[in-house]
């Protein structure tokens, strides 16, 4: 009997190839790239149902909130959300994850599968899935090869022992060799011969036989993860692993640090379409490019455009393009990219160029969201700042005060419950109020719809750090935003 599989979402990364649009403050899995829900949620939902288990999340302390949010929009309950208190590649994620699925059920099948895939046929999936589950519960590491449709430099590949069908079958077959990113001409030739898919990153294989892996191949990040783990600590339903043993681990991908040293590695072929969205020329061709070639999203106008990508994120903005053949031009409120398709994975050298010259765009959108909500900042003068503040119904800011800043409140949508020192006003649509520099204060939305208001920011420093805490229902210490 094949018991239940058990998904490991992975949840971090800084989807720089995808900037303006996915930075490292909101990345690319936490997006709609392609359809109404972001990449997570549809991740979340495709390894969900008979034969899974709850998932389990490992993440960054920046995104554990956006995690739970957006798994509740889609009705998906977590397992477990663990986070890592630095990056550390996905060889320690994903032993410090199959070290906490062995505590609570020892020998369980774990599927590893990043957060920022597409994978449009999730029935196919499941039973690809479904059909590595007994070489996987034989102690079998399994991984899964994509059928290829072009000569891709971007991704590794996977050389089979037996070509696959001609239905390509999911039928798991030992892997000869992991191949690093080829150049043109090698692709070609692997294309070409039939016997080599591209390497997914996504893998089945039970507790027992990664864990044995890892003691074998990386026991040194087997011992780091382990101490983590047991030196960690539950934070409003969050496991928080150990910030001392984990950042002295490898930064290591899991194919460097075992899969490329196991002896026992089969490969099941996936002859769905799949696409890691590793950057704008994939989601030009995700998204359907019509007979010209040409993808528009949001306010975007083309105009005699070919093989070209148009997209728009704002409303108040309109994207026009004339006469552009194999461009890719990307519209935020506060960054634009304009580049010739074929260099789209070079934006990568513009974050790094835009970073080192301290451009705040480089990493950050102008929309911060906050576990209660987000806010944006929509004007900044020398000694004043005007935001726009989300609240999520039920949801409440920390108990707070200021150093150096008043503040003016004006509700636009619904109502918020605001405390100012010992009194507690309700302030409904169209009403506003002050909260003096230096007053204990606080926000709550006390409705079922979101409360939006104007917040009028006046002092001699506007800086989000500038915070005294003093009761917060998130957890978060003193100079934490919001």
């Amino acid at each position: 009997m094949i018991q239940d599989i058990h998904p490991l979402l992975l949840c971090g990364g800084s989807g720089t190839r995808l900037w303006p649009l996915s930075r490292k403050s909101y990345p690319k899995q936490f997006a709609r790239l392609t359809g109404e829900e972001s990449l997570f949620q549809a991740s979340a939902r495709r390894l969900s149902g008979p034969g899974f288990a709850a998932p389990m999340v490992i993440t960054g302390s920046d995104f554990r909130f956006i995690v739970t949010e957006q798994m509740a929009q889609v009705a998906v309950a977590p397992a477990a959300i663990l986070i890592e208190p630095a990056a550390r590649n996905t060889a320690p994620a994903i032993c410090a994850a199959a070290l906490a699925l062995e505590a609570r059920a020892s020998g369980a099948l774990m599927l590893v599968a990043p957060s920022d895939h597409v994978i449009p046929d999730a029935a196919r999936f499941r039973s690809s899935v479904q059909a590595a589950a007994r070489a996987a519960q034989d102690g079998h590491l399994v991984t899964f090869g994509i059928r290829p449709d072009r000569a891709e430099t971007g991704y590794g590949w996977l050389e089979l022992t037996f070509a696959p069908d001609a239905e390509f079958s999911p039928d798991p077959q030992p892997l000869r060799a992991f191949v690093e990113k080829p150049d043109s001409k090698t692709a070609e030739r692997l294309l070409a011969g039939g016997q080599h898919l591209w390497n997914a990153g996504i893998f089945l294989f039970s507790t027992t036989a990664i864990l044995a892996a890892f003691e074998e191949h990386a026991p040194a990040i087997l011992k780091g993860a382990r101490a983590a783990l047991n030196e960690s600590h539950a934070d409003l339903g969050f496991t928080r692993l150990a910030p001392e043993p984990w950042e002295r681990l490898e930064d290591i991908s899991i194919d460097y640090a075992v899969m490329e040293r196991a002896d026992n590695l089969s490969v099941v072929p996936y002859g769905g379409v799949w696409s890691d969205l590793g950057g704008w020329q994939a989601v030009w061709r995700e998204s359907g490019p019509n007979d010209k070639g040409l993808v528009t999203s949001g306010p975007a106008t083309a105009i005699d455009c070919t093989d070209t990508l148009l997209r728009a994120e704002s409303a108040d903005q309109q994207l026009v393009g004339i006469g552009l053949e194999n461009i890719i031009a990307i519209a935020m409120p506060d960054a634009v990219l304009v580049a010739h398709k074929d260099r789209a994975q070079d934006v990568k050298l513009a974050v790094q160029k835009l970073k080192d010259a301290g451009v705040a765009q480089a990493e950050t959108l102008p929309r911060d969201y906050r576990p209660w909500g987000w806010y944006e900042s929509l004007v900044m003068g020398p000694r004043f700042q005007v935001k726009r503040i989300v609240v999520n119904p039920g949801a409440a800011l920390s108990l707070q005060s200021h150093h150096h800043r008043a503040e003016h409140w004006i509700v636009v949508e619904g109502t918020a419950r605001v405390t100012i020192n010992d009194e507690v006003h309700l302030v409904t649509e169209n009403q506003s109020v002050y909260i003096p520099l230096g007053a204990v204060h606080r926000m709550e939305n006390p409705g079922k719809l979101p409360m939006v208001l104007i917040e009028v920011q006046t002092g001699s420093y506007l800086g989000e750090d500038d915070i005294i805490r003093f009761d917060d229902v998130y957890a978060r210490g003193q100079g934490a935003k919001g």
